[in-house]
């Protein structure tokens, strides 16, 4: 509780002494490579107020608050002042698209209400609490993203943030190094809706996935509210390579024109739509702050070079969301298409068998050219019937010596950690090359 009135006159959190924000509170927090208690003097030197810290060395201070655990008292803090709070908080993980859900449900719902949401990708055990720590008395709905790659994460998350209302957008293979299976991925997504049955909570859900639905029936959640593409009566419209973007029409709505490439962004727009109706968005509303929104953080963006079209879906991947990619590319009207993909990091023993379907998949494709990245795509595609890279930097060696044809429509798909977003620079001409 004397953190907490400190907060109260201190209300901004810093965790990084490189970047500390005046009259912040900065809590020394440790990772593989570095310990916050090394520099909590240097944060106090730059301007913070106070700095948590849990190494009992440090020489006595009046502004070292001495903690058992510096992490846990961020998140404890952060659960504290949730309570104190008093808002409806929305949960949101999946599989895939629940950034973009976030983004858009935030977008809809800041045409009504004060909205603070999740900034960018801070969603696991430190990026919750901060997340929450940002929100303030003028915060009359948050949005917090939750990710996990262990079981168990989400039920911690849920027990800090005190979520009343929350979604799934989807369940796939992904992290399976850390949940062993496909089953311990729906298990482990499967504790917000247990959190949510367990609280009176109410759930945002897409009754057309079965996988969703069958959840719905373990967790005996009551509190629910479903959208989807048969219930809400949607019908894709017509794209060109003009404009690849997707467009629907839906029941009661105006007709929906975005800056997202990719049908299976579907969902991710009647999950925002469904949530603004929910909080009394008007459809003309919700609508325009869709059509608003344009994606800026390497997730279904199209990025029109002087020769190109690059559809840049680098931020992550995983069989199910680089299945969907690729399907998506192929239904696009480009004079010639080159899908660039790299690894999908993280799946464990699964990996061999998922990157050969996806090379499968892309065998059934009229594609111009494929690219592959990565040690896992190298040996998945050991009969060469695609050009195999074992890194970014090759990739970009062999673009500057033989550069894709003007016109060519690219594909950009691949795990962070692959740097696949560094190629955007070759394809932008910002080193010189003919593109």
């Amino acid at each position: 509780m004397k953190l907490y009135k400190l907060f109260v006159q201190h209300p901004t959190v810093s965790t990084d002494s490189r970047n500390v924000i005046k009259n912040s509170i900065f809590f020394a927090l440790k990772g593989e490579c570095f310990d916050g208690n090394h520099f909590a003097l240097q944060a106090l030197e730059q301007g913070a107020a106070y700095a948590v810290v849990d190494d009992p060395t440090l020489p006595s201070h009046p502004q070292l608050i001495l903690t058992g655990n510096t992490l846990k008292a961020l998140q404890d803090l952060a659960c504290t002042h949730r309570k104190k709070l008093k808002i409806p908080i929305l949960a949101i993980t999946g599989t895939n698209g629940k950034t973009t859900t976030k983004e858009l449900a935030a977008q809809v719902l800041s045409t009504k209400y004060k909205v603070s949401a999740t900034c960018g990708n801070l969603n696991n055990h430190i990026g919750v609490p901060l997340t929450l720590l940002r929100m303030n008395r003028e915060t009359q709905i948050g949005i917090v993203e939750m990710g996990a790659n262990h079981p168990g994460e989400i039920a911690q998350l849920c027990r800090m943030a005190l979520p009343n209302y929350g979604l799934i957008t989807n369940v796939g293979k992904a992290h399976l190094r850390g949940f062993g299976s496909l089953d311990g991925v729906r298990k482990a997504k499967g504790e917000l809706y247990d959190y949510l049955a367990k609280n009176r909570g109410v759930i945002f859900y897409d009754i057309d996935n079965p996988l969703l639905r069958d959840m719905i029936k373990e967790h005996h959640c009551e509190q629910l509210i479903p959208y989807g593409a048969g219930k809400d009566r949607v019908t894709m419209l017509p794209t060109d390579e003009t404009h690849p973007f997707l467009r629907l029409a839906i029941k009661d709505f105006p007709e929906v024109n975005t800056h997202l490439v990719g049908n299976y962004n579907t969902d991710n727009v009647l999950a925002a739509l469904t949530i603004g109706h929910t909080f009394g968005v008007s459809p003309h509303d919700a609508v325009i702050a869709i059509n608003n929104y344009t994606p800026s953080n390497n997730r279904s963006q199209l990025l029109q070079t002087a020769r190109h079209n690059v559809i840049i879906d680098a931020y992550n991947a995983n069989p199910s969301s680089m299945a969907a990619a690729i399907n998506n590319f192929a239904t696009l009207h480009y004079p010639g298409k080159c899908a660039i993909l790299g690894d999908m990091l993280e799946l464990g023993a699964d990996s061999a068998a998922e990157h050969a379907h996806i090379i499968s998949l892309l065998k059934q494709k009229s594609f111009t050219a494929v690219f592959l990245v990565g040690e896992h795509f190298m040996q998945a595609n050991a009969g060469h019937m695609f050009q195999s890279f074992a890194d970014v930097e090759t990739l970009k060696n062999h673009l500057r010596q033989h550069p894709l044809a003007p016109q060519t429509a690219i594909l950009l798909k691949a795990s962070h950690g692959i740097r696949l977003e560094e190629v955007i620079a070759e394809l932008n001409g910002e080193r010189n090359i003919d593109f």
